[in-house]
């Protein structure tokens, strides 16, 4: 029976797996997040040693790998990581081929996770599908006719810089209002911090927009997080509302006009954003209807595989170089 290695080099976490040709279940699986001042370098002694716990002694028949970042899926060359210094222009499918002389196929996290998604998840039986993660950053991947769709150079799904709020805040990438500005994690946080920033002083009449997230993390609004707004807005707070309601309304308008453009069957989200409750659904859903033509149909539904659907995707690439 074929083996499989899997591996994720995330954003934030490092992750590796083995899985038996035609098994749903890791045979192991270990972890390791990305240290402080993580490079290139560091991440790949951290996989090297992920690997040797998960392999065990064995030899992997193929190896499907997930990358945080855009990657040349023709030759498995990362071109860098918006995230982690040093890995411009890697070779990793040519390292981990001769490593472990095994054939290794590496592409970007969101296709990966696109991947996983359609044979093992939300995309079963549906032949196209459109994956968004929601976390750090957003990205998407396609599946057109039971296929991966990565554009001409690979850089098909970039939904995270599709422009919703021409006058909004400036993105990372120099645009302004982009989904990715308004709906990833780090950046629900940042607008949250910069709305108490200007927020006027605590009455003794009642409760203040802010208050409870002021609250939730002791006024320190440093310590404030996407998952901490998301709370805050469960409680009742309005200003964590606010945000919150502008971050799936931009996500909405995205998947809109994706819908109009490509006419996919699913949207498939995942990622910890979409963690953040029914309300954050319900605009999302709602907005998408909104922007969308009537007569173009479409459903938004969550991931099933959660955290590990780019490890899944690994797989489903590894299973694909063995077919």
């Amino acid at each position: 029976m074929s083996l499989i290695l899997a591996l994720d080099f995330g954003g934030t976490k490092l992750a590796a797996a083995t899985v038996k040709a035609g098994s749903r279940e890791w045979l192991r699986h270990d972890s390791r997040l990305s240290p402080a001042k993580a490079d290139a370098l560091s991440d790949i002694a951290i996989m090297r040693s992920l690997i040797d716990s998960v392999l065990n002694g064995s030899k992997p028949d193929a190896i499907g790998v997930s990358f945080g970042g855009p990657v040349d899926a023709a030759t498995g060359t990362v071109r860098l990581s918006h995230h982690v210094p040093g890995w411009e222009n890697i070779p990793l499918q040519q390292l981990l081929q001769e490593d472990y002389n095994a054939p290794a196929i590496v592409d970007n996290d969101a296709n990966v996770a696109a991947i996983g998604e359609h044979r093992f998840g939300a995309g079963q039986g549906y032949d196209s599908l459109f994956y968004i993660t929601i976390s750090t950053g957003v990205g998407g991947g396609w599946i057109l006719n039971n296929q991966p769709w990565s554009g001409a150079s690979g850089m098909a799904g970039e939904i995270g810089h599709m422009v919703v709020d021409p006058t909004g805040p400036v993105c990372l990438c120099g645009k302004r209002g982009c989904v990715e500005r308004l709906a990833s994690g780090p950046y629900i946080a940042q607008n949250a911090r910069e709305l108490l920033a200007v927020q006027t002083p605590h009455h003794t009449d009642g409760q203040v927009r802010g208050d409870i997230l002021r609250y939730l993390v002791g006024d320190d609004l440093n310590l404030i997080t996407g998952q901490i707004v998301s709370a805050a807005a469960a409680y009742g707070d309005e200003l964590a509302q606010e945000v919150l309601y502008k971050a799936a309304w931009a996500l909405g308008v995205g998947i809109g006009n994706v819908a109009n453009l490509m006419n996919p069957q699913r949207f498939v989200l995942g990622g910890g954003v979409t963690k953040a409750g029914d309300t954050f659904w319900s605009i999302v859903r709602k907005v998408a209807r909104e922007t969308a033509l009537p007569e173009v149909n479409f459903e938004v539904v969550r991931a099933l595989l959660g955290d590990d659907a780019p490890l899944w995707g690994a797989v489903a690439m590894g299973l694909n170089i063995l077919d």
